[in-house]
């Protein structure tokens, strides 16, 4: 495929599509619901606000975490001011929304109202606010008991001006940008990739006018430009110049990207490339065309076609390697020190850290790769459950690149993943344990 073709599918298959009719009608009964207490309004819709990704405009599909303000009335505010103020507001409209939705999940957390959709896994941040005279909105905030700033408008504003200016570009590469995040388990919020996209087109004009063509190009050097960030606690908004944390170090993965990017570009209309853009993008980069019949039952599955995918936190795996008569390493440990991984060995595929409260659930893909797994009809690939809590059990049987992902599975969303590569560099001569 060409490369225009590879990125015109790409953005038409990340578009939110008609997701975003049933956030639309989400997000109006939520309002009317708030508006016929405050404001003895039945069916009113006005007087909100959606912010985040999906308000200014840089959701992808799958999208899950939607944000939005509700506008209080001002004659209100005074009833509010006390150090209680904050915690009442959100419970007024707690019970407004649990009045309303009888059998879904509403809670106050902090600063907004959580509203967990089960029947299409969306969760609404349902925040009340006071508009103020320069159009920035006064959110309570229940652990300062009291009322913060924030400026989503200018937020929205800067990120159209962006993409205006760049020709729609911002949002693509925005998109673009998410999906990378979700493929590879980078935890970053949509206001720090909204904010990097809109520093990295600050410092470079080169795609301003870019079309589709030159995307490999364009996601190239956005790479090398978040791989050579310095490491900060927390950026300044777009727009807003307001604090936005960064919860987990990027640098490392956006490195492994620029690296896949050379590779793909190098290996441009060839399947190759497709193959390094879709480790990097995930599954909404189409596959190359075949050019001939697999001699393998291709099994692979994908986790994006069971749950949506909306990376919030972070998990980390690492693999147990023993054998009789040896110490037991750990994986990690062997990439590092460029010990191999031979045959024969059983490995026990664990969770080292994870930052996702429980319940959750665990799901592993287990992908063989190479001549012997094709030549064995043991691709695998399937997504399966933990062999016991928060484990996988695996035995190594033979040469190839292997790769075991691990998925964290809340509310519906797959929330974290993380990927190890396996390595074996010979074939056992014994019978196979596990295939």
């Amino acid at each position: 495929m060409k490369t225009s073709e590879i990125f015109d599918a790409l953005l038409g298959n990340l578009k939110v599509g008609e997701t975003a009719t049933v956030i639309a009608s989400r997000r109006d009964e939520i309002t009317k619901a708030l508006n016929k207490d405050f404001r003895s309004k039945e069916g009113c819709t006005d007087y909100k606000l959606m912010v985040g990704s999906f308000g200014r405009h840089t959701a992808i599909k799958g999208v899950s975490d939607l944000d939005m303000i509700f506008i209080l009335p001002p004659g209100i505010r005074s009833n509010y001011s006390s150090d209680t103020g904050p915690r009442r507001i959100l419970e007024r409209v707690r019970d407004d929304l649990k009045a309303r939705y009888k059998d879904t999940e509403i809670r106050v957390d902090q600063c907004v109202v959580r509203v967990q959709f089960k029947s299409n896994a969306f969760k609404f941040e349902v925040q009340p606010a006071f508009k103020n005279s320069d159009g920035s909105f006064d959110y309570p905030d229940t652990v300062a008991e009291g009322w913060k700033v924030t400026k989503p408008r200018e937020e929205i504003a800067a990120t159209k001006e962006c993409n205006d200016r760049t020709s729609t570009n911002m949002r693509h590469l925005a998109r673009m940008a998410r999906a990378w995040k979700n493929a590879n388990g980078v935890n970053m919020g949509g206001l720090l990739i909204d904010t990097l996209v809109h520093n990295f087109f600050a410092q470079t004009d080169d795609y301003d006018s870019a079309g589709t063509g030159s995307f490999d190009l364009m996601v190239r050097d956005f790479f090398a430009f978040l791989k050579d960030e310095p490491e900060k606690d927390y950026y300044l908004a777009l727009g807003s110049r307001q604090r936005v944390k960064v919860k987990a170090k990027f640098q490392p993965k956006a490195k492994k990207a620029y690296r896949r990017c050379l590779d793909a570009i190098e290996n441009e209309g060839k399947a190759a490339a497709n193959k390094k853009w879709r480790e990097i993008f995930g599954t909404s980069v189409p596959v190359a065309v075949s050019e001939g019949a697999k001699s393998y039952q291709d099994t692979e599955e994908f986790i994006e076609e069971r749950y949506s995918i909306d990376i919030s936190g972070t998990v980390l795996i690492d693999c147990e390697v023993t054998q009789n008569g040896w110490r037991p390493t750990r994986l990690r440990e062997m990439l590092r020190t460029g010990v191999l991984l031979k045959a024969d060995k059983d490995l026990k595929f664990s969770v080292t850290n994870c930052t996702v409260p429980h319940p959750y659930e665990l799901k592993w893909k287990v992908l063989n790769r190479g001549p012997e797994a094709e030549r064995r009809n043991a691709v695998r690939g399937q997504i399966v459950g933990s062999s016991k809590p928060d484990v996988r059990l695996e035995h190594s049987d033979f040469k190839g690149e292997h790769v075991v992902e691990c998925y964290v599975v809340k509310d519906g969303v797959v929330v974290a993943r993380d990927r190890i590569d396996v390595s074996i560099i010979n074939t056992s001569v014994k019978p196979a344990s596990v295939s």
